[in-house]
């Protein structure tokens, strides 16, 4: 199969959409296909890639049509898989409309979604409904949609949609076979050798709750306990700036908390530097305010690397956390609790073991090699209606 991927954002631009489409790719093409990437001109003049890479749109609006039309006519795809998140694409609702325009070009090959969340797009001042409707817009025109997550499942089959695949997302960061132990990690990033370290992984958005992590931190620090806070990788995302006002106070949180001196950053690392990050930490807490979600790349890093996590209860029911208890869960927006369960684990060894056996063995169901062919399923079973 010849598999052309859509992305708003790619490498070296760092976002978790465009890190997810460089893994699926090279998973795609290791099972056999033929792969390429389409993206926008962000980036030119890196390394060369193992499959190609199409910088070929300079704003994603109505341009990016015409563009992307003409360029994937030329390469003769077999199927179109858009990766679509509103802020990957600034917002606007121009690929929103895009698999319907795209048959003036691409006839009846296959287009299908992944929704990477069901954000809906700006548009323009005073849209109103038509931000839903374009996101149900996009979902119905597609041959086929992909759902990471069951929350976003169960909203767009209450939407009418029928043609829907859930599949997770796996790690953006591989780990290496072998972790080094914490004290090497931590002197190789200038971190203090015996402090207790929680690590927060990800760009600083208020849906993660990093504030909320701040407080619980605090209230450690009140209640005499020696803790720090690392937060791994970089602060904002390139593609939605609108996360700087919040960053921006979260910093300033730090130093209205009293924590200087207690919080470290990391900043944008190469992946081996990520890996050794989560080497470093004792703990990660990811403390969503939606509620823990498969769609969360920064979880599904840290349960790769093994780290014991500590996040917040799901919206909907996630039956891969009903059973074992891999994760220690606690309610959104709760700094209390959340400062309770990062005790717990700090001091009970056996409850720390427990939560990293856990973490790695459900990292295994987010494998990409499995990712990739429950892909692949997706396509042929769109072809075979095709043929009928």
């Amino acid at each position: 199969m010849r598999l052309a991927l859509i992305t708003g954002e790619y490498p070296p631009l760092p976002g978790g959409v465009g890190d997810y489409t460089r893994e699926l790719a090279r998973a795609m093409q290791a099972r056999g296909h033929a792969v390429a990437v389409w993206t926008d001109r962000r980036g030119e003049g890196e390394d060369a890639s193992p499959f190609p890479v199409f910088r070929v749109v300079r704003r994603w609006d109505a341009r990016a049509w015409f563009t992307l039309g003409r360029s994937l006519r030329a390469w003769q795809p077999d199927g179109v898989l858009l990766q679509y998140q509103a802020a990957a694409y600034g917002l606007g609702g121009a690929m929103n409309l895009w698999p319907a325009i795209a048959r003036l070009w691409l006839g009846k090959i296959p287009i299908v979604v992944t929704f990477h969340d069901l954000r809906v797009p700006y548009l323009f001042p005073k849209a109103g409904p038509l931000r839903t409707w374009s996101i149900r817009f996009l979902a119905r025109r597609a041959d086929g949609v992909i759902v990471t997550n069951h929350e976003d499942e169960a909203a767009l089959r209450a939407a009418g949609i029928r043609s829907l695949w859930r599949i997770p997302i796996g790690s953006n960061i591989t780990p290496p076979s072998d972790l080094p132990p914490p004290r090497t990690a931590r002197t190789h990033l200038g971190l203090p050798e015996d402090l207790p370290l929680v690590g927060f992984f990800g760009f600083l958005h208020p849906s993660k709750g990093f504030d909320v992590l701040l407080e619980a931190i605090a209230m450690l620090a009140r209640e005499g306990m020696a803790v720090g806070l690392v937060h791994i990788g970089a602060t904002v995302a390139p593609s939605d700036p609108s996360q700087r006002d919040y960053a921006a106070w979260c910093h300033r949180r730090i130093r209205e908390l009293g924590l200087e001196g207690r919080v470290w950053e990391t900043g944008y690392r190469p992946p081996g530097e990520i890996s050794l990050a989560f080497a470093a930490v004792d703990l990660c807490a990811l403390p969503y305010r939606d509620g823990i979600s498969f769609r969360r790349g920064t979880l599904m890093a840290a349960l790769a690397h093994g780290r014991a996590v500590i996040s917040t209860f799901p919206r909907v029911p996630i039956p891969e956390l009903q059973t074992g208890d891999p994760i220690l869960l606690t309610p959104p927006e709760d700094p209390g609790a959340l400062a309770h369960a990062i005790r717990r684990v700090l001091e009970d060894p056996a409850l720390r073991l427990r939560l990293e056996r856990g973490a790695r063995m459900l990292a295994e169901r987010f494998a990409w090699e499995r990712i990739a062919a429950e892909v692949e399923r997706v396509f042929q079973s769109l072809s075979v209606k095709s043929q009928r």
